[in-house]
């Protein structure tokens, strides 16, 4: 098992979010063309877990967001941090309205 989240991509809508139960993780949201809109996690503050995270997604990211996939994990914020420093070697930046992380995470070099 690799460090990459490469789960299958989910639709990512009410119905789909409603089936999940209320755990804690992490997540990538996409468009359409598998362009990563979010690199994410379900914590402490989020009432329903995973469903909560992605239901915030989906109001911020509008249609533009269409689908997810996750994994479920209690070290939600670890991992975060080693997607958003993954996503920063195979990007060179994070996601626009995650750029403030950018100085945050460390570097990896998974290759």
């Amino acid at each position: 098992m690799g460090i990459r989240l490469e789960k299958t991509w989910m639709d990512l809508d009410g119905e789909t979010i409603a089936s999940l139960p209320a755990q804690l993780g992490v997540y990538h949201v996409a468009d359409a063309d598998g362009t990563v809109l979010s690199v994410g996690y379900a914590g402490a503050t989020h009432l329903f877990g995973i469903r909560s995270a992605l239901e915030e997604e989906l109001a911020f990211h509008g249609s533009r967001a269409t689908k997810f996939r996750f994994e479920f994990t209690s070290n939600y914020r670890s991992r975060w941090d080693e997607l958003l420093m993954l996503h920063l070697h195979d990007f060179g930046q994070l996601p626009s309205h995650q750029q403030a992380e950018q100085s945050r995470v460390g570097r990896l070099s998974p290759d």
